[in-house]
């Protein structure tokens, strides 16, 4: 009997030809799926987020605070007076999961941050992240920033922190019914973010801002989480540890 030609093989020598066509389809539908996890990825690349604003129309002014990973900053977003925390990794003195985990963070806190809307939680108006080029003005000179900064961008407050308020006012005592108004304002804002499963885990006076009226506004959601359905999720040692309920 002839040899089979080459590139050809005879059907009788196949033990399962079931088998292998099960194995050929299996390889098929992983070649099928990376091939789209692949456009998927590039179209999130290259798609917009709802919260990403135009860094061309960001103007950031002085410093008004210092904090652990940057710095808050007055500035204009198209002619709005704002406020601007800008958080400076220095990528080339961390190491690339310590910026990931940052990164991250940072993603969970405008996500979570832009779609709150309510009078005792600040405003949120943008951010953006991985971008240079951000414009900071100092007496009247703009200086480009040539690094990968990320910034987020809320409403200003002239009255700055609770912190800050209680620290400038501390030589008077403050007012009994200012007291309760600032009291309620934190349990409204509260409430509604408990009302949409978000816990903020970091309340300190730091993270509660002061309007011209003297109203409340919750800040800062980078340690914030959507409630665990398994309370044994929720581990307990986040926040500042000032600010802690004493069993924790």
């Amino acid at each position: 009997m002839e040899e089979p030609s080459k590139g050809f093989v005879r059907a009788d020598m196949l033990e399962d030809i079931k088998r292998i066509d099960e194995q050929l389809q299996r390889h098929l539908n992983r070649v099928w799926a990376m091939q789209n996890h692949d456009k998927e990825n590039k179209v999130s690349l290259t798609q917009k987020q709802d919260w990403e604003i135009d860094s061309t129309k960001l103007i950031i002014k002085q410093v008004i605070a210092h904090g652990a990973f940057g710095t808050v900053h007055r500035g204009l977003y198209d002619g709005q007076d704002v406020a601007v925390k800008v958080l400076d990794w220095e990528e080339g003195q961390r190491a690339e999961a310590e910026i990931a985990l940052l990164r991250t963070a940072f993603r969970q806190e405008v996500s979570v941050w832009h779609k709150l809307d309510h009078p005792n939680i600040a405003k949120f108006i943008g951010a953006t992240l991985g971008t240079s080029g951000l414009k900071f003005q100092t007496h009247k000179k703009r200086v480009d920033m040539q690094n990968t900064a990320a910034c987020v961008i809320i409403e200003y407050f002239p009255c700055g922190t609770l912190k800050s308020y209680l620290i400038k006012n501390r030589e008077r005592k403050l007012a009994f019914k200012n007291v309760v108004r600032i009291a309620l304002d934190l349990a409204k804002g509260l409430s509604y973010l408990h009302s949409w499963k978000i816990v903020h885990r970091d309340v300190k006076t730091e993270n509660l801002l002061l309007d011209k009226n003297l109203t409340l506004k919750i800040i800062d959601f980078g340690v914030a989480r959507i409630e665990a359905s398994n309370p044994i999720d929720m581990i307990g040692n986040t926040g500042t540890l000032g600010y802690m309920a004493p069993e924790i």
